[in-house]
């Protein structure tokens, strides 16, 4: 049986925009990845919870955005494993669970350089493949040479999910960052809009 190659995003993707889109777009296009999983992060224990909209609201904000392409697909997982959520266990269980998949992690270049502070960083280098899109400043850290690292040459997007909540709660219409259904979801249920 022939591997399907299956990078897995990681995020609280709060909200999805189209930056995450773009870097997905990137990765399936440019890189050997088939396929590109969006594994939404439950609320992390050391974050002000107010800041971040609810898991489901959230869960529903990706599958609104990558509904419509095959390619791309959301993932719960990490709201239903043992908290806080860590990585390497998500990588383990979908690991056994899938067995025929190839699990590429995706990580922004930030995240690369903190990488050495993670839970088991060399376990996870030992039995997977990280894909590094850069970020302005990327330096890469301790990691970047690593023969499990892949460095790749992703557009450099500026937009973030916090510029968007900020923005909404100021009463700015960001509608061209997001996928036109998660804007949409955003005005009906008045997400981001309380300070």
């Amino acid at each position: 049986m022939v591997s399907k190659k299956t990078g897995l995003f990681f995020g609280s993707f709060n909200p999805i925009h189209n930056g995450h889109l773009m870097i997905a777009n990137h990765l399936v296009e440019f890189t050997d990845l088939k396929q590109i999983w969006f594994v939404v992060s439950p609320q992390n224990p050391l974050k002000e919870k107010n800041s971040l909209a609810p898991d489901y609201d959230r869960l529903e904000m990706v599958r609104r955005a990558v509904d419509d392409d095959p390619r791309f697909s959301v993932s719960d997982i990490e709201m239903h494993l043992p908290r806080p959520s860590y990585t390497i266990h998500t990588l383990t269980y979908l690991s056994e669970k899938y067995p025929e998949r190839d699990f590429v992690l995706i990580v922004g270049g930030d995240n690369l350089q903190s990488f050495h502070k993670w839970k088991n960083p060399e376990e996870i280098l030992r039995q997977y493949q990280l894909y590094v899109y850069a970020r302005a400043g990327f330096e890469g850290g301790e990691y970047a040479s690593h023969p499990s690292v892949k460095v790749v040459a992703a557009p450099l997007i500026e937009v973030s999910s916090s510029y968007i909540r900020d923005a909404l709660r100021k009463g700015h219409d960001v509608r061209y960052f997001l996928h036109p259904e998660v804007y949409a979801y955003i005005m009906k249920e008045g997400l981001y809009f309380r300070k």
